[in-house]
């Protein structure tokens, strides 16, 4: 090992970093974005508006005009909302100010990686809770495991990346009543399910609320999120908020989003549409098993045969979705996000001609 390779922690060096394998398909269907773009009218508005900025000037420091949009389409106070560079930043944030060497954070699994990756990296210690065998949560498990390890965080997503599972408010006010710990709620997918927790904030103020506008806002490219908290969490997450971190471009993309919402609604109607079918039409070709989804993807299990080897053939055929064996429970498993109805169908005509027991 390198002098260098010595000073970074070696916690850190034991983590294999987060990434995707840089591939292109006709048909990309492999990170659970929305194929319909916003509109080209919703775009001429925020170049106008770009166009007339200075950019050599930073954006607000204080981005109030998105905050207070935020805190009014999420219908909670506008000192409790945080604006960020996507969700992920603020998953990094809300993990750098409770984290610390040897922290307990309560992580059910499979899900998204990034949590655990986090917490390792700062030093704390996942405590891992499987799923059940149909990929529900457990919430008498996290509640155990958040009480035994004495957890400062339970992070759960809902729905489950990857796997579409969610959690029910009820079950999550039992995580926030069990524990003293805080209970962070990942609601990047809440749109596609008609769920969320957001009311909760109210009686519970060790909620705290993460959204995107990547999935179901249609702004993948622009990096948006936010996270909903008592105002006195927001305060200290802030302090782990880098300044300027909102582009002034992406802010007035989300302004935008946000005034013309119902646009936005509309496909999230066909998203879930989209999903229904391809779900069913899945569950009918033998040799593959959808689960039950409330997100805008299916997690579909490969029966008969390798999935590994029906990736590589769907890949062949021009269609990226997305491989998650090296998930645990899921060594079977294919994750397929929801495309136009045209890719869907070119993605159901594939399963069909490749699935070992459709042939």
């Amino acid at each position: 090992m390198s002098r260098a390779l010595l000073a970074v922690k070696p916690a850190v060096r034991a983590i294999r970093a987060y990434t995707l394998a840089a591939r292109d398909a006709r048909i990309k269907v492999n990170q659970n974005e929305s194929p319909y773009d916003v509109s080209a009218e919703t775009k001429r508005a925020v170049l106008e508006k770009a166009l007339a900025r200075p950019w050599s000037r930073y954006p607000p420091f204080d981005p109030r005009e998105l905050t207070d949009a935020l805190a009014d389409f999420a219908g909670w106070r506008r000192d409790g909302v945080l604006a960020g560079n996507g969700s992920n930043e603020l998953i990094e944030a809300l993990l750098m100010v409770v984290v610390g060497q040897g922290t307990s954070v309560v992580i059910p699994e499979p899900t998204f990686t990034l949590y655990a990756l986090l917490t390792g990296i700062l030093g704390g210690q996942p405590v891992r809770v499987p799923l059940t065998t149909d990929l529900a949560y457990d919430t008498d498990a996290l509640i155990e495991a958040a009480r035994a390890s004495k957890a400062a965080l339970t992070i759960v997503c809902s729905p489950n990346n990857p796997t579409g599972t969610a959690l029910s408010s009820a079950d999550v006010a039992r995580l926030c009543e069990a524990n003293d710990g805080l209970v962070a709620v990942d609601e990047a997918y809440h749109e596609f399910s008609g769920q969320t927790v957001a009311p909760l904030l109210a009686a519970h103020g060790n909620l705290v609320v993460l959204r995107t506008f990547s999935k179901a806002l249609g702004l993948a490219g622009l990096r948006v999120g936010y996270l909903l908290a008592a105002p006195e969490l927001v305060r200290e997450i802030d302090k782990a908020r880098l300044p300027y971190n909102i582009n002034f471009i992406s802010q007035l993309a989300a302004l935008a989003v946000l005034e013309r919402h119902a646009e936005r609604a509309a496909s999230v109607r066909r998203m879930v549409a989209g999903r229904d079918a391809l779900s069913a039409a899945i569950a009918a070709i033998p040799g593959l098993r959808p689960y039950p989804s409330q997100a805008n993807f299916v997690l579909v299990e490969v029966t008969r045969g390798e999935a590994r080897a029906l990736f590589e053939a769907l890949y062949a055929d021009g269609i990226l979705v997305r491989d998650v064996t090296a998930y645990p429970m899921l060594e079977r498993c294919l994750r397929v996000s929801v495309g136009t109805e045209e890719e869907n169908e070119a993605v159901i005509a594939s399963l069909r001609r490749h699935a070992k027991g459709a042939s």
